[in-house]
């Protein structure tokens, strides 16, 4: 039997990645994304993604969505009473691991797993310890197509946000910058992969500075007229 599992999903390449290797894995059956989003805001919890985005990535993945709600700046007692509340929800319905995208930051890896380990519940990490700069360029080689949303000025400059997440884009990051930006030097949205049943159609809206990030804000084709929101 295979093991019923989530993927923690961000929305971003690295998630995506994780996803699609464990679809391909006859050992696990994944049946939903577990997504942290802000209240208020209604978006995705740092990456600033909207809502109905997310939903859209949910649709064309095929998959159920398992939203986990926080109040904007939430402590991480705030946090991790909602994340586990959501996964007891889910080992009521025969979830037995989570699986996250995270590649190569232990401290990263040892909070998640201590997060997890009051529930039961197996934490698994399908591309944890790759090379970053290989990794960078399997997603594009695979067909992950994405757009950075999310910058930190204080690493990378804020030109980079909007851009999309190719070849050009990764001959351009300086030397001090991880290819797939692991230490949240920026964060990307994807629009369409292997994995995805069709892609999604979305514009850059109004860029901004937002709590010392700099976000590229995507909307739908379909709600232009969102664009000043």
């Amino acid at each position: 039997m295979k093991t019923k599992i989530v993927v923690a999903w961000s929305g971003g390449k690295d998630s995506a990645l994780a996803l699609w290797r464990l679809q391909r894995d006859d050992r696990y059956q994944v049946v939903g994304l577990l997504t942290t989003l802000t209240l208020r805001y209604d978006r995705i919890q740092m990456h600033g993604v909207r809502r109905v985005l997310l939903e859209g990535q949910v649709e064309a993945l095929g998959l159920a969505l398992h939203p986990v709600w926080v109040p904007p700046h939430a402590s991480n007692e705030v946090y991790e009473t909602a994340v586990r509340r959501a996964l007891g929800r889910l080992q009521r319905q025969g979830v037995t691991a989570v699986a996250f995208g995270d590649l190569f930051l232990e401290d990263i890896r040892a909070y998640r797993e201590k997060l997890l380990a009051p529930t039961g519940l197996q934490g698994l990490f399908p591309i944890w310890g790759e090379d970053t700069a290989a990794l960078a360029r399997s997603v594009i080689a695979a067909g992950f197509h994405a757009t950075v949303v999310c910058v930190d000025p204080n690493a990378l400059a804020p030109s980079f946000v909007g851009r999309t997440y190719g070849e050009a884009l990764l001959n351009d990051l300086p030397p001090s910058v991880d290819p797939c930006g692991e230490n949240g030097e920026f964060h990307t949205f994807v629009h369409d992969g292997p994995n995805f049943r069709y892609p999604l159609s979305t514009m850059l809206g109004v860029r901004r500075e937002w709590d010392g990030f700099c976000y590229a804000d995507l909307v739908p084709v379909a709600q232009q007229g969102l664009l000043g929101a």
